[in-house]
């Protein structure tokens, strides 16, 4: 893949305007409010993880309409707590999988808390969190980013972001959770759902220390349908494609869940990163999220030559030494 993209120097000043809907932040209130309304139930239950250095419990919290999502809390073995803390949300297809495979932060000291996405999971040893809104059904094209899209009450990823505040809310019940030491991370579609989370952070009444999207997906939506039909933004096209009359109802509804609009509502210092070669989620729409981010307190990771695998364990190096500034405060 060649670059395809605007130039660097265009992209570190690209700010498009992204309108936002006049309710956006009464909208997620009102989300955050309900949620809020049903027991969040949060549990952790010690589980044999088969690793000598890694205490690993299985965790189930109320998410949106009060379904139950599942996680994995790890953490260094033997510890008490309270540690400074990861929420790590997933890419598109994956779920929290099996215990082992993602403990890198409880590796570095810290609390890891893993989640799932509501009916993903189908890679990286599965979920157990499956998407049972009624809303679920709803005539889309294959996948989920059309489900509901008609409307921001019940497009899918309403749910997936509930989910993701009510994560953070999961993990500060946690005695092993420093709830002052919060910051949250993923790469594609998990770094659209920590850019959510850190714009709805405040709302919720959440103080988090740090944002680190890698890759972000779910950013500036109406860019990406038209510069790329690779990778997942094709389910949004495909849906205008046959449901003409959708269109404007679709592109309102968006709206509510662009990451341009929500980051913009952070407060917490962030870390991205960007692939320039990267056709799922294109430079532009990355960068248009990292202008508008809400703090003054930003960097972003440039990977010229890689597509959406972006930098991997050269970010995780790079989130290694960042984490550990932000937890020092």
């Amino acid at each position: 893949m060649a670059m395809f993209d605007f130039p660097l120097d265009k992209l570190r000043e690209y700010r498009p305007e992204v309108a936002a809907p006049a309710d956006l932040v009464d909208f997620w209130r009102r989300s955050i409010e309900k949620a809020r309304t049903d027991d969040l139930s949060a549990t952790f239950t010690p589980i044999d993880n088969k690793l000598a250095v890694i205490d690993t419990y299985d965790v189930t919290y109320a998410g949106f309409d009060g379904s139950p999502v599942k996680g994995w809390l790890h953490v260094p073995a033997g510890a008490t707590g309270p540690l400074p803390t990861v929420v790590q949300y997933h890419g598109y297809s994956g779920g929290r999988g099996i215990p082992h495979a993602t403990t890198l932060w409880a590796q570095a000291g810290y609390a890891h808390f893993v989640t799932d996405t509501r009916g993903q999971g189908w890679t990286a040893g599965g979920s157990s969190t499956p998407d049972d809104s009624p809303y679920a059904g709803l005539n889309h094209t294959p996948g989920f980013l059309t489900a509901g899209i008609t409307d921001p009450e019940t497009y899918y990823y309403r749910r997936v972001f509930i989910d993701g505040v009510r994560a953070l809310d999961a993990a500060r019940t946690s005695p092993l959770v420093d709830p002052g030491k919060l910051v949250v991370a993923g790469v594609s579609q998990g770094g659209g759902i920590a850019i959510a989370a850190a714009g709805l952070a405040p709302i919720a009444g959440i103080e988090l220390l740090g944002c680190a999207p890698d890759v972000p997906f779910l950013c500036h939506f109406q860019r990406a349908l038209q510069i790329t039909d690779h990778g997942r933004y094709n389910e949004i096209t495909q849906y205008l494609k046959g449901f003409r009359h959708h269109a404007d109802a679709a592109l309102n509804t968006l709206g509510y869940f662009d990451g341009v609009n929500l980051g913009r509502l952070a407060t917490a210092p962030a870390l991205f990163s960007v692939a320039l070669m990267d056709a799922t989620c294109p430079p532009s729409t990355v960068f248009a999220a990292f202008n508008h981010y809400g703090s003054d307190q930003k960097e972003i990771e440039v990977y010229p030559y890689n597509e959406h695998e972006g930098g991997q364990t050269y970010q995780q190096l790079a989130q290694l030494d960042w984490f550990a500034n932000i937890f020092r405060k």
